[in-house]
């Protein structure tokens, strides 16, 4: 069942499944970035989740709730790269055969890691293929079960385990989370770890953080309808470029969600520097954007406690090269 919404009682049921399957990943503080910012943030770390993003999490769960149910043809998604990767390696997991299909243009490194798990990865053009029709239609012709990015309450519920860890190795440190900060793409994300996070905390604000021109959830949550994305924007957080929220996904965050936050290229660059020269991470573009909103200004944390989602550090070189030469700005 795909069509229903996710309570706090599905994401810690996800919990339960997935187990020592996830990494519990750090929720990190810096001194440097809390000087600079004027309040206390929490990094939660999913660039360090097997993988490398927080999209394990959705398909691992999602996997593994269709193995008890008795599944056992294949598994077919459609990705960029994180949600590839991810279940691929969910599939993997559970002996099940796993077809992926994939941007021609998606970073290389995104596709060859898809490809070490053992999936098939079929390619399809990202302006003119419609990626949900070909998967759907493998599933017809193979009697695979398709897991979408988002739009899936089972995934939802997954990555609504993130959120679950934030708030109590928050409180477990004495602290109160007032805002959260995450990237959005199809919304996913975001509604699962909204609904965990105000489950601890009930008065904590969460923010939609998106790449400029790529702003459909903040201008969704003004309008109240679904707004659509056009051709033109960011394209740097290509993990961040779905032209619309999912309507499972935006049916919890129109509710849930205080509002969107915009970020420039030129920040999340500069974010990526800042996490690797005074964290010693390495984020992608679409993990980063999170942190950039803060260091940049666009989102105020003075007198916070402030939790971000680094979602994701598979980078490919050449672009972690265009942010190190922002170091001697950061």
């Amino acid at each position: 069942m795909t069509d229903r919404l996710p309570s706090i009682e599905d994401i810690e049921a996800a919990r339960t499944r997935c187990g020592a399957r996830l990494r519990h990943t750090p929720l990190l503080r810096s001194a440097a970035l809390e000087r600079r910012i004027g309040g206390a943030v929490l990094l939660k770390a999913e660039n360090l989740q097997h993988t490398g993003s927080f999209k394990l999490r959705g398909a691992m769960n999602a996997v593994l709730a269709l193995v008890e149910q008795g599944h056992k043809g294949g598994i077919v998604a459609f990705s960029s790269g994180n949600h590839a990767q991810a279940t691929a390696y969910a599939a993997a997991a559970a002996g099940l055969k796993a077809t992926i299909f994939m941007p021609a243009d998606a970073p290389a490194i995104k596709t060859r890691l898809t490809k070490s798990w053992g999936a098939e990865v079929v390619p399809f053009n990202r302006l003119t293929d419609d990626r949900e029709a070909l998967a759907r239609a493998e599933c017809e012709r193979t009697g695979g079960a398709l897991i979408p990015p988002y739009d899936h309450f089972q995934v939802m519920s997954g990555q609504g385990t993130a959120g679950l860890e934030i708030a109590e190795d928050a409180r477990a440190s004495g602290l109160t989370v007032d805002a959260l900060l995450a990237p959005v793409s199809g919304g996913g994300l975001l509604a699962g770890t909204t609904l965990a996070v105000q489950s601890r905390f009930p008065d904590a604000k969460t923010y939609a953080v998106e790449p400029e021109g790529r702003d459909d959830m903040r201008r969704s949550l003004l309008s109240g309808a679904r707004e659509v994305n056009g051709p033109d924007g960011s394209v740097l957080c290509d993990g961040l470029l779905s032209p619309q929220q999912g309507e499972l996904t935006f049916a919890v965050n129109k509710d849930h969600v205080a509002g969107g936050v915009v970020v420039t290229d030129d920040a999340v660059l500069q974010a990526m520097a800042f996490a690797f020269l005074h964290m010693k991470l390495v984020l992608e573009p679409s993990g980063a954007i999170g942190l950039a909103a803060l260091l940049s200004g666009a989102f105020d944390g003075r007198d916070k406690t402030t939790a971000i989602i680094l979602s994701g550090g598979n980078v490919d070189p050449e672009t972690f090269q265009r942010a190190l030469a922002y170091a001697g700005e950061v």
